[in-house]
């Protein structure tokens, strides 16, 4: 794969920078009067998750990343982070809480989520949009209160807590939006 040029630089696209795996979160080009055609770009270290701008000029090149995807199951949480298990070799891996973040909190023993992959080591995973996850913990449904819309907490497998509608119950399978938090549907 050749370098990349400036205009190459759209969000999803990974980059090398430093030796450090990026995304490219958001971009937008730019060009003042007289001079040269720039970049603005917002970019997320693959390794760390810390987010940086940069701005790249109309000729820079910049070296794209070979990443990849596997398909991996989230095995336990302990002290050293969360353990996952790649489903193609069975190797086992541990990545830290601040590289996992907030997708933590959608994460349920056993099931399976793609690990970005990096110089062939795992760095990150990528949650789908929304999850699918069922409620363990909730008020019971009073007959009578859907039409009044109202809202209650419930607490999901994962551990995760969400206002969800009345007439959910426990046992009951939801759809969450992984970028919000928020509960969707029921899942079918």
């Amino acid at each position: 794969m050749g370098l990349l040029t400036i205009t190459e630089l759209k969000p999803g696209r990974a980059v090398v920078l430093d030796g450090e795996p990026f995304i490219v979160v958001s971009s937008q080009f730019g060009r003042k009067s007289q001079s040269k055609a720039n970049m603005q770009c917002k970019l997320r270290n693959l390794k760390n998750g810390s987010v940086v701008a940069r701005n790249f000029q109309g000729s820079e090149t910049i070296e794209p990343a070979e990443v990849g995807y596997r398909r991996v199951q989230y095995l336990y949480k302990d002290v050293t982070g969360y353990g996952f298990m790649d489903l193609q070799t069975y190797d086992q891996f541990s990545l830290s809480e601040e590289i996992i973040g907030d997708a933590g909190k959608y994460l349920v023993e056993g099931g399976e989520v793609d690990a970005l992959v990096f110089d062939e080591k795992p760095i990150a995973i990528e949650l789908k949009s929304t999850v699918e996850l069922k409620v363990i913990e909730t008020s019971p449904g009073v007959r009578g209160d859907t039409a009044t819309g109202g809202n209650k907490a419930a607490v999901l497998e994962s551990g995760l807590q969400v206002n969800v509608p009345l007439f959910i119950n426990e046992g009951d399978k939801l759809k969450i939006n992984t970028e919000t938090g928020a509960y969707m549907s029921r899942a079918e």
